[in-house]
């Protein structure tokens, strides 16, 4: 039966799924295995989602098209779509990442996560303090306003932080670099998140200051040293917990 082989939780109609029914399906499947609903069961067949669903098969094929861009699935010969261990999961892709933030919380996660960012954004800053020209200086500066602002309730902290990082991203003038905004600012929603809760503030401005001072004055090794300093508070408060 359709109603055994997706789970009700994972089943709704086409005004649940947005106006986009492709995204909205892959979202909700997406979510589905990555919050383990298909860990005890097999994936259901494109047939049986599209008619849970009330979406065509063209929508459910394309949205398993993309799960499987993702490594969240693949097709087997008479065994189907199959859903792939973690292991094979793209961690890179904004969406898994959005996914696995939607489970149980995780402090390992989180230590993950930052662990990423101590050994990307500190370099990112590095190459920033050689190759910033003024556009990205006024960013970086923009997104340091936008925290002090923060701190006195004009804005979002959270927005403003996440800001501060990308445009120092951008600063390093490495195509690379650049296309690890969108994990770093993932992770940067849940460490804020967490780092707030914990130390009971936003993040220090001084701190993030000192990684502008040091880009602005071409200090590499200052501003290296700087992001580090702020990336390795955070890891200290999650070894804590």
């Amino acid at each position: 039966m359709v109603s055994e082989a997706i789970d009700t939780e994972t089943a709704g109609n086409r005004s649940e799924l947005g106006r986009n029914l492709t995204h909205g399906m892959l979202d909700t499947l997406g979510r589905a295995i990555v919050t383990g609903r298909y860990e005890q069961r097999p994936f259901p067949t494109e047939a049986e989602i599209a008619k849970a669903h009330g979406v065509s098969r063209s929508v459910t094929r394309e949205a398993v098209k993309m799960l499987t861009a993702k490594g969240l699935v693949s097709a087997r010969p008479r065994q189907g779509t199959v859903v792939q261990p973690a292991g094979n999961w793209n961690l890179f892709d904004t969406d898994v990442l959005r996914w696995l933030l939607e489970r149980k919380f995780s402090v390992e996660l989180l230590r993950h996560f930052n662990q990423l960012r101590i050994a990307i954004e500190p370099e990112a800053a590095a190459l920033a303090a050689t190759f910033h020209t003024e556009a990205d200086m006024a960013a970086i500066r923009a997104g340091l306003e936008r925290m002090e602002a923060a701190e006195d309730g004009d804005g979002d902290p959270l927005d403003a932080d996440i800001a501060f990082h990308v445009a120092i991203l951008r600063a390093s003038h490495n195509p690379f670099y650049a296309q690890f905004q969108m994990v770093v600012a993932t992770a940067l929603r849940t460490s804020i998140r967490f780092t707030n809760r914990i130390k009971g503030r936003s993040a220090n401005v001084e701190d993030h200051a000192a990684v502008a001072d040091a880009i602005e004055a071409r200090d590499v090794e200052g501003a290296r040293v700087a992001m580090r300093r702020i990336i390795g508070d955070v890891l200290e408060l999650i070894a804590a917990e």
